[in-house]
């Protein structure tokens, strides 16, 4: 028995299913994946989840200072003993949904890292609140279910093509850097999960004029993944349907494309194109 498997025993604690509560306890694996997120000495981390507190270790060791959230009161007096060596540790309660991590990080250097080994149930709007939320990220290592780590990196035409795939690719050049197997965790989840690494980029890979734009068109895209994205636009924005093919028309796109089809520089095209006050034909 792993000693971090020692201490949840010895704590008499139990996962808590509703949390998401799956733990690695593989020292070699944990070492491995702080390699992997690119951590180093001059980098401030904001972990999120750092459940038992055995990842935490690795990347006080790697890392400048590490703050971290931890939303289950219970593992909070565990976490604190386990990580008393280490001065360049502090810790938090709260939730990472709910929480403002604007101010919670503000004590940080900029900019700087997160690292999180993400509830499933949570991903998504945690991944969309880190990105959209004007932080000042170097770069996020995320440990997600593998259906997830798909949907981040697909492309257009792709099944998992999605909002999600866009918003990530637009911020970021993510990349799955391991996948690690259900067997890996305690509890066994039902499903495999993959290390992605998501450093940010220096700039947008397209031109939009207006970024929430941008997203409600790309949003509005996958709406209804089976309809054509003129009847997207129209549904979305209130267009008539000769409107909506003007505006489809001017960025070079057929009006009959389905949304799930476009990239990103389309979606700035069409984005770009809804600024103006009137779509005349």
């Amino acid at each position: 028995m792993s000693k971090t498997k020692e201490r949840i025993r010895d704590s008499q604690l139990r996962y808590k299913q509703g949390l998401g509560q799956n733990f690695i306890y593989d020292e070699a694996l944990l070492e491995e994946l702080v390699r992997l997120s690119g951590v180093g000495q001059e980098d401030d981390v904001l972990e999120i989840g750092p459940g038992s507190g055995s990842m935490t270790k690795y990347l006080c060791q790697a890392a400048h200072h590490v703050l971290s959230l931890e939303l289950d009161e219970r593992l909070l007096p565990m976490i604190r003993a386990f990580l008393a060596p280490y001065p360049n540790f502090e810790l938090h309660q709260g939730d990472a949904l709910t929480v403002n991590l604007p101010e919670l990080t503000s004590g940080l250097r900029r900019p700087f890292c997160v690292v999180a080994n993400i509830p499933y149930y949570i991903t998504t709007p945690l991944v969309n609140l880190l990105l959209g939320g004007g932080l000042p990220l170097r770069r996020m290592a995320l440990m997600v279910q593998r259906e997830v780590a798909d949907k981040m990196l697909a492309a257009p035409g792709e099944e998992a093509y999605g909002p999600l795939a866009v918003r990530c690719q637009y911020y970021c050049e993510p990349a799955v850097a391991m996948e690690v197997p259900a067997a890996c965790f305690t509890p066994v989840p039902k499903v495999d999960s993959a290390f992605v690494l998501l450093p940010m980029r220096d700039k947008p890979p397209v031109d939009a004029a207006d970024e929430k734009l941008f997203f409600r068109v790309a949003n509005a895209a996958f709406a209804m993944r089976r309809k054509t994205m003129v009847n997207n636009l129209c549904a979305t924005f209130q267009l008539e349907r000769n409107a909506a093919c003007v505006v489809m028309e001017r960025c070079g796109l057929d009006p009959r494309v389905r949304g799930e089809r476009l990239t990103l520089e389309d979606f700035a095209h069409l984005s770009n194109a809804l600024t103006e006050k009137e779509v005349q034909p």
